[in-house]
């Protein structure tokens, strides 16, 4: 089975000259001596390192496209002809009341102090890179008027050009971080919360005390890893002048702009751009609980873990430490996903797929319940971008998994809402779009609703939030006829009996029943019973 086809692919801007290629190597069958190219091997032959990430830089989101083994389709949903769960108290189920608009598509997490969204999904960590910088007013109103969580990512603050830093090393001004902050701020209503996070980097430039003292935020999150890559994050510069200041503040920096060569390099045009690192952070029983009683210390009400695609065990710890440091959210990030500039292979190659990530995960849950401790709540992570991906991963892990994080999803809204914005004002919209009508009134379906709602304020909310909440609403609806028809009225009414597996390896892995097995007991119990009809029964 051909699960990725390597050394080409169009999020690195190459392909293969040839229609036959090699299923392991990704080489053309039959590579000749004076080709032009574009293959990986080829592009990589002058501009090496340059092969490494996807782009153009900074106008592209990238996601894997290995086909796992097993997936998220490999489960279906069970529908139901009769029952209701989740109804408010007092109402009976009929036709009348167990309608699918009359689904709470509402969730919340939180240790002691629970945070709701009324949709249950949320950002991915839109951090330092250009594409996130670049978009942020979109992301950000977008998801404070959908009601639901913005995680502002790492390195915010260190690469912000305006940083001002004090005699110590810690940021005394951040105005990016500032920006971030008070955009979301501005539109937020209560629903969903802006949370910031933090790696080896921000811990040392004090990057949480930055944001308790001047923001008084309730929420800050640790970071262990994401299902991306497996080394810290990293973005593009392009003049060796930025690549300096950097280096300067500390982070990794490649190729070294102290270097003469590198220098040399730069100045004849060898050289175009340089990569900023973050570090491997490394986890140790102690220290997480130290870090966990300093933030607390500062201040903060809520703290929550993002985890990556690790193996169990660094899935165990960060289940049991969270729940023996009342983390308020962890959210499991599997392979498969990916938002700004991850190595492309690191991307395809590395990590658990989000599918047996979340199996893992479940068992833990499962143990550490059965020991009788606390588990946290949970989201689940990698590559999402449906209300049928959101139902499954809310059934596959009930009663521990809250929401989902959605990455590209989330960002590609805003970026089309924006970029709609601009069509309509150069008076260049795709029949994709004017289909439907040349102002945001006709074109985008949530409009006079959020006219209706913030009035005057309307011509302070971007196209590109608008195409957020449309994105946000199509979740929900779509997420209630699904939750309708398994009869579940209630995000906490989902249970794992709502799914069957599709195969028996998907079965095997997850738990979840094979489809010739699921009900059949019940089904069994039927036809072994006496049926009390008030007709006269046919005679066989």
């Amino acid at each position: 089975m051909n699960l990725q086809q390597p050394n080409a692919n169009e999020a690195l801007q190459t392909a293969n000259r040839s229609r036959s290629v090699s299923p392991l190597s990704g080489i053309c069958t039959r590579c000749i001596d004076g080709c032009r190219g574009n293959c990986d091997i080829f592009k990589a032959t002058f501009r090496g390192r340059e092969v490494i990430y996807p782009g153009p830089y900074g106008a592209v989101t990238a996601g894997g496209d290995k086909n796992y083994p097993l997936d998220y389709s490999h489960l279906n949903i069970q529908g139901y002809a009769m029952d209701a769960k989740g109804l408010p108290e007092g109402v009976e189920a009929n036709p009348d009341t167990a309608t699918f608009p009359a689904v709470d598509t509402e969730t919340d997490y939180g240790w002691n102090k629970k945070v709701k969204m009324c949709v249950p999904i949320f950002t991915g960590a839109l951090g330092s890179t250009e594409i996130a910088r670049r978009n942020w007013e979109h992301f950000a109103v977008g998801a404070a008027i959908s009601g639901i969580t913005l995680v502002c990512g790492e390195n915010v603050c260190g690469i912000d050009p305006k940083l001002e830093l004090d005699s110590n090393g810690k940021i005394k001004k951040a105005p990016d971080m500032d920006r971030r902050i008070e955009v979301y701020k501005r539109f937020h209503e209560g629903y969903g919360e802006i949370l910031v996070q933090m790696n080896v980097e921000d811990t040392r430039l004090g990057v949480a005390e930055y944001v308790r003292k001047k923001h008084n935020l309730e929420t800050i999150e640790l970071k262990w890893g994401q299902g991306a890559k497996c080394i810290g994050g990293e973005i593009k510069v392009n003049t060796i002048e930025r690549a300096r200041e950097l280096k300067k503040r500390g982070y990794i920096v490649t190729p070294d702009p102290t270097l003469h060569s590198v220098q040399e390099a730069y100045r004849v045009g060898e050289i175009k751009e340089f990569e900023r690192h973050s570090r491997l952070g490394f986890v140790t029983e102690g220290a997480f609980f130290d870090e966990i009683q300093r933030l607390r210390d500062l201040g903060f009400k809520r703290i929550t873990l993002k985890t990556g695609a690790y193996p169990m065990r660094e899935l165990a710890m960060a289940i049991k430490y969270s729940s023996l440091a009342g983390i308020d959210l962890l959210t499991v990030d599997g392979a498969g996903g990916g938002t700004g500039m991850s190595p492309w292979r690191m991307m395809q190659e590395w990590g658990v797929p989000t599918f047996y990530l979340q199996s893992m995960t479940y068992e833990i849950c499962e143990k550490l319940k059965k020991k009788g401790m606390r588990v946290p709540d949970i989201a689940i992570a990698g590559g999402f971008s449906s209300e049928d991906h959101v139902f499954k991963v809310l059934a596959m892990g009930a009663p521990y998994v809250k929401a989902v994080c959605m990455g590209r999803a989330l960002m590609i809204p805003g970026m089309v809402g924006k970029n709609i914005g601009e069509w309509i004002k150069n008076n260049d919209l795709p029949k994709t779009v004017s289909t439907y009508g040349s102002t945001p009134e006709e074109i985008f379906i949530g409009y006079e609703e959020l006219i209706d709602k913030y009035g005057k304020e309307m011509k302070n909310i971007p196209l590109g939030a608008v195409g957020v909440y449309c994105f946000t609403q199509k979740i929900k609806v779509g997420l209630q006829q699904l939750m309708a028809g398994s009869r579940n009225f209630r995000i906490n009414s989902i249970s794992r009996k709502d799914l069957m597996c599709l195969t028996e390896e998907a079965a095997k892995v997850s738990g979840i029943p094979y489809v010739m097995d699921a009900y059949r007991k019940e089904a069994e119990q039927i036809l072994d019973s006496e049926v009390k009809a008030r007709f006269k029964a046919v005679k066989h």
